[in-house]
């Protein structure tokens, strides 16, 4: 086996360097985006620290604290703090909180697919997929059970101008076709109506048909331009074939999620992680058998992709 070739260095466009706040500390993660937040319990935001947060949200891609000692309350409230929230097209939340999805893997489930098992960005084939997703750890696996974020933004920034000329104006079609292909194959081989040890519950013919979004999508806050494209719900070009297209976007997915542009957080109980789902993709990993992860998400409704 010859050496690993990495196609992108992290050089040139990579700044991930903190601004200065008053009310919170922001400790950079990797080169490419993440970072934590120190000095600040979110269950006490003023609307100061809030605005810093949602700043350095921005700016980072994706923020996480850790030590927060919040309820399902709690989280809905940061939640409306950022907007309306986002529809759910796999569960119908927990008793009593029904825009907050549990994420579970019992120590004693053994599947091949979890939740969020591949490089993805959240619901997107829906009009107005989730703009902001919340995640917060009650429960986690003494080792796996990481997340990686990839930052397609700057993916974007690294394209040759002749690739962004290329892809101005493409739509990708985006629908759950094969997700929900490897849901109901899992469900037939263990127990319908689970992914995981999940309760699942999905409208199929709205989910496969899905929507066309653009393949450059510009965020409408800080008007950066990302790609929007990845493995799990990416199916076709608009205008395209399946000949066509395959190579275009395959060759998207494989720059977006080049190791460079990426980061890795190791989850710990009490930990509390916000991304903003239009400039990156995230990938959950299925290597914590016989210990348990519990998890609870939210999502802000996103407005549709321009």
């Amino acid at each position: 086996m010859g050496p690993i070739i990495l196609n992108i260095h992290p050089t040139g466009h990579f700044d991930n360097h903190v601004k200065e706040y008053q009310h919170i500390i922001v400790i950079p993660l990797s080169a490419a985006m993440g970072a934590e937040i120190k000095d600040v319990q979110v269950s006490a935001l003023t609307d100061e620290s809030f605005a810093e947060i949602s700043d350095a949200l921005y700016r980072h891609k994706m923020v996480y604290f850790r030590d927060q000692h919040i309820s399902h309350t709690d989280q809905e409230n940061l939640t409306r703090r950022f907007g309306e929230f986002g529809l759910d097209a796999y569960t119908e939340g927990v008793k009593g909180h029904p825009d907050i999805q549990s994420v579970l893997k019992e120590a004693d489930a053994r599947t091949h697919m979890i939740f969020g098992g591949s490089w993805h960005t959240d619901s997107p084939f829906l009009e107005r997929p989730p703009a902001i997703t919340i995640l917060r750890a009650v429960e986690t696996p003494p080792f796996g059970g990481d997340t990686m974020w990839a930052n397609s933004a700057l993916a974007y920034n690294f394209l040759s101008k002749k690739m962004k000329d290329v892809l101005s104006g493409l739509k990708v079609h985006m629908s759950a076709e094969n997700v929900l292909s490897e849901v109901q194959k899992h469900a037939q081989e263990r127990d319908p109506g689970k992914l995981g040890s999940m309760d699942i519950k999905v409208n199929v013919n709205s989910m496969v048909e899905g929507n066309f979004h653009p393949i450059v999508r510009t965020h409408p806050v800080t008007g950066e331009k990302a790609l929007y494209v990845e493995e799990s719900y990416s199916m076709g070009i608009e205008g395209m074939s399946e000949y066509e297209a395959a190579p275009l976007l395959n060759f998207l997915r494989e720059h977006i999620t080049q190791p460079a542009f990426t980061c890795r957080l190791r989850w710990q109980k009490d930990t509390l992680v916000l991304w903003d789902n239009r400039i990156c993709l995230h990938h959950a990993f299925n290597d914590h058998d016989g210990y348990r992860r519990e998890m609870y998400r939210t999502t802000v409704l996103g407005e549709v992709p321009q």
